[in-house]
C-alpha cells in the first residue's frame, strides 16, 4: 500500500474520478460505500476506498457524451470550479458514474423498465465499451445526481499519481451495491464514525485521502446538510506534501507549518503520520 521514494522524480498524474455513494443510515445519518481493493492491486492494495479510477479517453467522446444528460461541459467545469476545459469536466463526470458501476454495480442514469444492469455490468467487465453498454441498456447518465466534493492530487513521492475529483451521490433506489470481485475483494455500508472505528481498532486500512474525507463527512449533521453544503461550496484542492523528520514520516496538508501554502483547505489536522506501516491523522504539533 505504501511505496514512498523522496527522490522519484515527479510523474504527471493522471485524471482520475472517485465517487462516495451515500444512503440514510438506520442507526445515523448516511452511510458510505466502501471498497476493499485487492491484495494484489498495484494502487492501495488492500484498502478500503470509495469506488473509482482513471479517466479513459474514451469518456469525453461524442457518442458517450450523447448518452449524458443533466450537466452540459461547460456546467460540469464550473462546478468542479475548472472553467477552463469543459470536455476535461464532462469526461471527469462520465468517469465517476463509469468506475462505480464497475466497482460497485451501481448506475447512476435514467433506465428503462425491466433494464438488466447485472449482464451490462458483466458485459463492461468483459471489455464492451461502455458507450456500446449503454446503448443496449438504453441508459442516460444522470451527470446532475453528482455533486463536487474535493480534489486531491497525489505527492510526488508516490510512484503513481493521480489528480482525483471527489463526487458524493445519493445510491439511486432499487440498485443494491456491491463488490466486483476482481479489482475489489469485499465491500461495506458504514457511517464515517463507523469506518474510523474500523481504523482505530486495526480493522481496515484508509489512505490519507479516505481517511480525512470521512472525518469531514462526520460533521454533517444530516445527508440534506451534506448534500446542500456541497453543492455551495466550490471542491477545495488538496496537494499533501511528503516530509520526514528524522524516523518520522509525514503527508502534510495546506495549511500546516510544513507545507507550502499557508492557507487550510480542509477543516481538521494538517498532517498524517506512517506509524506501524499505516497512516494516521494528527495534529501538527
Amino acid at each position: 500500500m505504501i511505496d514512498l521514494d523522496p527522490s522519484r522524480s515527479a510523474t504527471p498524474p493522471r485524471d482520475a474520478a472517485t465517487l462516495i455513494l451515500l444512503r440514510p443510515g438506520a442507526r445515523n445519518p448516511f452511510e458510505i460505500f466502501l471498497v476493499k481493493r485487492h491484495a494484489r492491486s498495484g494502487f492501495m492494495a488492500s484498502a478500503y476506498v470509495f469506488p473509482g479510477g482513471k479517466v479513459d479517453e474514451a469518456d469525453a467522446s461524442p457518442a458517450l457524451l450523447a448518452r449524458t444528460d443533466g450537466r452540459t461541459p461547460e456546467e460540469a467545469a464550473r462546478a468542479l470550479a475548472e472553467p477552463d476545459d469543459p470536455q476535461r469536466a464532462i469526461a471527469l463526470y462520465v468517469a465517476a458514474i463509469r468506475e462505480t458501476f464497475e466497482e460497485a454495480g451501481v448506475l447512476l442514469a435514467d433506465l428503462p423498465p425491466g433494464a438488466d444492469l447485472g449482464d451490462a455490468r458483466a458485459r463492461l467487465a468483459a471489455g464492451t465499451p461502455f458507450v456500446d453498454v449503454l446503448n443496449a441498456l438504453g441508459a442516460q447518465l444522470r451527470l446532475d445526481r453528482l455533486i463536487p466534493y474535493a480534489r486531491w492530487v497525489t505527492p510526488v513521492v508516490e510512484p503513481r499519481r493521480f489528480d482525483a475529483r471527489f463526487f458524493l451521490a445519493l445510491a439511486p433506489a432499487g440498485q443494491d451495491a456491491s463488490h466486483d470481485a476482481h479489482e475489489t475483494t469485499d465491500a461495506a455500508w458504514l457511517s464515517p464514525h463507523d469506518a474510523l472505528a474500523e481504523v482505530a481498532a486495526g480493522t481496515i486500512q484508509l489512505p490519507p485521502p479516505t481517511l480525512r474525507t470521512l472525518e469531514n463527512l462526520g460533521r454533517a449533521v444530516s445527508l440534506e446538510a451534506l448534500l446542500d453544503e456541497a453543492a455551495r461550496t466550490p471542491p477545495p484542492y488538496v496537494d499533501p506534501l511528503f516530509r520526514q523528520d528524522g524516523e518520522r514520516i509525514m503527508l502534510v496538508l495546506p495549511g500546516d507549518p510544513a507545507h507550502a501554502t499557508a492557507s487550510p483547505a480542509l477543516p481538521g489536522p494538517t498532517r498524517f503520520v506512517l506509524e506501524g506501516g499505516r497512516w494516521w491523522s494528527r495534529p501538527n504539533a
